[in-house]
């Protein structure tokens, strides 16, 4: 029998929910392009239950003790002395969401002898040192797709309310005034604007999808040039490199996955070359961008705005300077943990398991790592390395 360490993020502080807002999540077939959706044989939960906290388990509980495995679910993930850092010398299998990532360094890979499954509830798998994980012959899998649609509805969101300068807007509200010059004086239309994207996979499309209506200018950079059909279809302009793109558009979005090629890769030179005024959204991942570049370029103007819901590390320290920072509209690392994204990539995980357990295939499209090297999504999009590096800094953030 396995032991399974599930690393959550807190309830909320109101208590685990016994209501809900909705009394029903909207339902979809398939995700867009035909890719099915998780298919486990069953499931314990109600599609639109807070799954991703602590008290939600994913749902796994009574399937994973039903079939002789132990459980452990905590939040208690950063530090030596951390639930997690206990648990996992033992460990057959770590699931961890991207929102509060279980960091499996070398270091923590080195002290889990028996670890040989990874699962990343959701997408995006950097939280773990894929090198190490290739090393040792642990598979690192995830639940694409799963919420990639929400990531693009979140990035969306971000990109009006930064051109139209909402947030200030809204507190000029809350706080009693009527102020609409000092609303409008930062608020422009995205209409005509140039938009685009570094990386154009499922998110980056969908965003790609979405900002069309707007009759804004459209451009990508990515590793892999997207068939000359979508391009025409959408109106696409590709640029080589992420250098050449962001000199000549207005707002930039970041789609890409991090991995040692991307790693600071927004940093004070490629921040300095776009045009003053830009405004950058990065739902990716926060080591894209170099921190303290970042809020300079927001202190001198070159940037009018940033947002986004990806830092690092997670979660961010209250001290992190992104938190202060001049015209940013930065949330928790929420875009891809709606309900409906919590009932996917629980489901997902549970799919995994299923197979794991029977010594069965994992699709193909859910691999990052298996068999020593980069798999399925991983090759397409990974390379091989380690971007955990700094990862205890998250130690820092109290409750």
């Amino acid at each position: 029998m396995a032991k399974i360490v599930c690393v959550l993020y807190d309830d909320p502080i109101t208590g685990y929910p016994p209501v809900y807002s909705r009394d029903a999540v909207p339902t979809i077939k398939e995700y867009p392009g035909g890719q099915s959706l998780p298919s486990p044989r069953d499931l314990d939960f109600t599609p639109g239950q807070l799954l991703g906290s602590v008290s939600g388990e994913l749902g796994l509980r009574r399937y994973l003790e039903g079939q002789g495995h132990t459980l452990v679910v905590t939040s208690d993930k950063d530090g030596d002395d951390s639930v997690f850092a206990h648990e996992l010398i033992d460990a057959d299998i770590v699931i961890s969401q991207p929102f509060w990532p279980a960091y499996l360094t070398a270091e923590r890979i080195a002290s889990a002898p028996n670890l040989k499954l990874a699962i990343t509830a959701g997408i995006g798998s950097d939280h773990v040192d894929l090198a190490a994980a290739i090393e040792r012959g642990i598979t690192v899998a995830e639940v694409t797709y799963s919420n990639s649609i929400s990531v693009s509805e979140h990035v969306v969101m971000m990109i009006l309310g930064l051109v139209r300068n909402y947030i200030p807007s809204y507190q000029w509200v809350v706080n009693g005034g009527w102020n609409i010059a000092d609303c409008v004086s930062r608020s422009h239309d995205l209409e005509g604007m140039q938009v685009g994207t570094v990386a154009a996979g499922r998110i980056g499309q969908a965003v790609l999808r979405r900002l069309k209506p707007f009759e804004v200018g459209l451009h990508y950079t990515d590793r892999h040039r997207l068939p000359a059909a979508v391009e025409a279809e959408l109106g696409l302009t590709f640029h080589e490199t992420t250098a050449a793109m962001v000199r000549v558009v207005d707002v930039v979005t970041i789609n890409a996955p991090l991995h040692p090629e991307t790693e600071h890769l927004f940093n004070d030179e490629l921040l300095s070359s776009m045009k003053r005024g830009s405004y950058l959204i990065n739902t990716a991942r926060g080591k894209i961008c170099d921190t303290d570049a970042v809020v300079r370029a927001l202190e001198t103007g070159q940037l009018a705005g940033y947002a986004g819901d990806v830092w690092f590390p997670q979660p961010a320290p209250q001290d992190h300077p992104w938190r202060t920072m001049p015209h940013h509209g930065m949330t928790p690392h929420i875009s891809g943990s709606s309900l409906a994204a919590q009932a996917r990539y629980a489901a997902g995980t549970r799919e995994i398991l299923e197979c794991w357990f029977a010594d069965q295939p994992i699709r193909e499209e859910y691999l990052i790592v298996d068999g020593g090297k980069l798999a399925g999504a991983g090759a397409h999009a990974y390379s091989a390395g380690d971007a955990t590096s700094g990862s205890s800094e998250a130690e820092r953030f109290t409750r």
